[in-house]
């Protein structure tokens, strides 16, 4: 678990919150329950939150401090109990409490489903156990109130870009695997979705920004994790993982030429002339049928 936090606090702009400090931290059923809910905590710790793992009334939930001395409680239903694995509920439910302050409860976000006879389903519903959504109404809620830490994007950025309304979500990611397994592959897709929706060049290029730029970006993150793994593979010290070794250099090496390739895009993007809708032209009124000179007569001799 060492190993995984170094590299977690290299990639961040901010350090991770650091992990709890009781005896349990070390035991092996608890880093269990912390890896299955990694897709909730990390995130929060990015942005400065200190988060624990407890048992709630029938299920363990995710607890985080804010900085008032509040308190956020992330959980699956507690009642009835869910009956899925720990980490990948039906929905998740985040309420704001205060320990000295019984007065003070918000309920942030609930996608748990209702199955109460009449029971009006909350918008979020839809979303099910997808933590994204989640950790957006967090991020907004505790910037309101002014409680975030560590904003993901400062407004300093010359890279943020207008938010764009949330798509519907796909099939596959209400999907139970997905919601807790393939955290990076949603987070890119939904970046591919807000360049969908980009409605000028200059957003389409700050989104480009985000995967090409030479040292943070997507592709020069990907490179270094191609590089990484092939380290790893080395070290089993037999044939197969020096061969895969090699294997995984070259697809580095490969994402860095890439990168080097499309280094002009996000320009070439910007300057991209504005799409403007296509002029109507409007018809002339029709005019009454002309009507022809009577026929001259004809003389007779």
């Amino acid at each position: 678990m060492a190993a995984e936090e170094t590299n977690a606090t290299d990639a961040s702009p901010h350090p991770l919150a650091p992990l709890p400090d009781h005896r349990d931290v070390g035991m092996p059923w608890w880093q269990e329950l912390w890896r299955r809910h990694e897709h909730i905590t990390t995130p929060l710790r990015a942005r400065g939150l200190q988060c624990d793992i407890e048992f709630g009334l029938s299920a363990y939930i995710v607890r985080v401090s804010l900085p008032d001395d509040s308190y956020l409680i992330i959980s699956p239903p507690q009642e009835p109990a869910s009956e899925r694995p720990p980490g990948d509920p039906e929905g998740w439910i985040a309420t704001r409490e205060h320990p000295d302050d019984q007065t003070l409860f918000e309920v942030l976000y609930d996608s748990a489903p209702s199955d109460g006879p009449g029971a009006r389903q909350r918008p979020e519903a839809r979303h099910g156990g997808n933590a994204q959504p989640l950790i957006e109404a967090i991020d907004n809620r505790l910037t309101q109130i002014g409680l975030l830490p560590h904003p993901v994007l400062s407004p300093e950025s010359p890279y943020v870009h207008p938010a764009h309304p949330t798509p519907p979500d796909r099939n596959t990611r209400n999907s139970p695997d997905r919601s807790s397994v393939y955290v990076y592959g949603d987070a890119l897709r939904d970046l591919t979705d807000r360049l969908n929706g980009a409605e000028t060049y200059t957003d389409a290029a700050a989104l480009l920004h985000q995967i090409l730029e030479p040292t943070d970006g997507l592709l020069a993150q990907l490179g270094e994790f191609f590089e990484a793994a092939g380290e790893k593979a080395k070290e089993a010290e037999e044939e197969d993982g020096f061969d895969l070794s090699y294997d995984l250099a070259d697809a580095a090496a490969e994402i860095r030429n890439l990168g080097e390739v499309l280094h002009v895009a996000e320009d070439r993007m910007r300057a991209l002339t504005p799409l403007r809708p296509t002029p109507q032209v409007h018809s002339a009124p029709s005019l009454p049928p002309r009507a022809f000179p009577p026929t001259p007569p004809r003389h007779t001799r």
